[in-house]
Parts: C-alpha cells; sequence; structure tokens
C-alpha cells in the first residue's frame, strides 16, 4: 500500500477552517485552480466529496464535519512536533535521570548532585543504579542517562566527558600499628588485606607491583563493594585499598580511620560521565552534564 500523502492532512484542514477552494487557497499560498486539484486528490484519498457546492456556497459533507476535529488535532500535533523545543524551564522539569554509578561516587558526589537537582529542579528524580558488567551496552542501548565510571574503550558512538581523576590509597584504622613507623612495601605486605571486587577477585594491581619487588600480600577478606571495605578496614586489623576521595568521605563521616599512600606506583584512575549519542543535544540532559561535572569539581 501506498504511504498517504500527508501534505494532504493540511489541505484538509485549510478547506474545513475556510469552507472554500478559494478561501484555502490564499491560506497555503496557492493559486485556485491547484487547491482544486488538491481538493479532487483528497476525495479520492478518503472516498468522499467533502465539500459540496449548495447555491453559491461550499458545504462541508457529514463525512467531512465527522473529521474536522480530528485532522485540526492532528495538525496541531504535527506543527508542535516541528517546532524548536521550548527554553529549558528547570522549575517545571518534571524528569526522572538515571545514573549509573557504583557506590563511591553516589556516596561522595550524590548528595552534591542531589542538592542541586533538588534546588533548580524540584519536580525531577535522581535514581542512582549500581554499575554493572555489561556498561557499554546500557549506555548504547540507551538504558541510562549517564553511566558514571573508570575511563575505559566503550565505542565509538559514545559520547564522554572526564570529571576528575582519582589515586588508590592505603586504609587502616586510626590505631593501626601500620602508622608506628614508615610505610614500606615490605610493612605493607606484611598486614593481612581486603580486597575489593564485585566479581570476588582476590588480586589486582597492587599483587602486580608487589610482585615487581619480589613481594606477596595477603587477602584475608574479599568484599564487593569500597564501603564494606572501608567498615572491615576501620573495625579490625585489616588494611584496604580504595580510591582517594573515599577515603576521604569516610574521614568527613567521623569513620576512625586514616589513609596512607601505598608506598607502590599505581595508575591514576580517570573518572568519566558517557552517554548515548541521542542524549547529546537534550537540554534537560545537558543540564544535568553539567550538575554533576561541577559536583565533582570540574
Amino acid at each position: 500500500m501506498q504511504s498517504p500523502d500527508l501534505n494532504l492532512l493540511i489541505a484538509l484542514d485549510a478547506l474545513l477552517e475556510e469552507g472554500s477552494v478559494v478561501g484555502a487557497a490564499q491560506r497555503m499560498h496557492l493559486s485556485a485552480p491547484a487547491m482544486s486539484r488538491t481538493l479532487a486528490r483528497i476525495r479520492d484519498a478518503i472516498g468522499d466529496p467533502v465539500l459540496v457546492k449548495i447555491g453559491r456556497r461550499m458545504v462541508p459533507t457529514p463525512r467531512a464535519l465527522a473529521l474536522r476535529d480530528q485532522v485540526r488535532a492532528s495538525v496541531e500535533n504535527a506543527v508542535r512536533l516541528l517546532r524548536p523545543e521550548p527554553d529549558l524551564d528547570l522549575a517545571t522539569l518534571d524528569r526522572t535521570f538515571n545514573l549509573q554509578a557504583n557506590d563511591t561516587f553516589a556516596s561522595s558526589f550524590g548528595g552534591g548532585v542531589l542538592d542541586r537537582v533538588r534546588r533548580e529542579a524540584p519536580h525531577s528524580v535522581l535514581r542512582f543504579e549500581p554499575g554493572n558488567d555489561i556498561e557499554a551496552h546500557v549506555v548504547l542501548e540507551g538504558k541510562t542517562d549517564l553511566l558514571i565510571t573508570s575511563m575505559r574503550p566503550l565505542g565509538p558512538d559514545i559520547h564522554m566527558q572526564r570529571l576528575f581523576t582519582t589515586t588508590i590509597v592505603g586504609l587502616a584504622r586510626d590505631d593501626h600499628p601500620i602508622f608506628d613507623g614508615e610505610i614500606t612495601p615490605q610493612r605493607f605486605a606484611s598486614y593481612d588485606q581486603v580486597s575489593v571486587s564485585r566479581r570476588g577477585r582476590a588480586t589486582g594491581p597492587i599483587d602486580v607491583a608487589l610482585a615487581a619487588l619480589g613481594l606477596t600480600r595477603t587477602v584475608s577478606l574479599v568484599v564487593p563493594s569500597f564501603h564494606t571495605g572501608v567498615f572491615a578496614a576501620g573495625s579490625s586489623d585489616l588494611i584496604a585499598a580504595l580510591p582517594d576521595h573515599v577515603a576521604d568521605t569516610a574521614k568527613a563521616l567521623g569513620v576512625r580511620v586514616r589513609s596512607f599512600p601505598i608506598p607502590m606506583p599505581l595508575e591514576t584512575i580517570v573518572v568519566i560521565q558517557a552517554w548515548h549519542p541521542r542524549f547529546q543535544s537534550d537540554p534537560a540532559h545537558q543540564w544535568l552534564r553539567r550538575v554533576v561535572r561541577d559536583a565533582c569539581g570540574g
């Protein structure tokens, strides 16, 4: 079946509003003969005369009268769709934003993001969702507004913006014996430790750095989140290794822990926000990205 010519819908609306071929032609900036030909096409399309001549007037048929309101609404909807988007009004914005991020981001920066969202867009909602192992697919499929993660390949079509950098530091309870002397690689490796891994791994970059020095450490506990690692270290003789902003947040919340530089070279972590291309020009999404970047000190 051949697709209908949607221009006929606009012409039909003009004919029904004006009640004459001449009036509709002037409204659409056409000649009267051109509008007469368009009316003929409309009649063929819907199988109805639409307008019939009674004396010197053209009057709509019952079918045309039944269609009038529907035709007007359809044209108005089409016009609204094709107009430029109005300026963003944050005060009335009613939208739920989904941010996929680990618990360390939500605890360290989520409060700042939420405060600004509540202040500027009080009818909007933030939903933090945990990161997972299919992050690139989640962004590519547009299932989340923002993915906040460490820098990694996410595909050529995904937009990314750098938020901040962080380093891995050691963390122990504030009276831990490791603070009684210089923290060397040997002393660092001599204490039992916590490994933080969503996948349950007991080894990682720290073990590689220790191995380069001929050292190994003992991992006595594996936990799925950095917050669990913080509390495990704060209530035991274990040492945890975690991002410096997590350590700062734990201390700011009154957890009795101290952080220290890990005495081996480790890579700096770059944290980014990433989003689907369809959000790139969305004013509300642009605002959300600025809010997140500002909360991170960007």
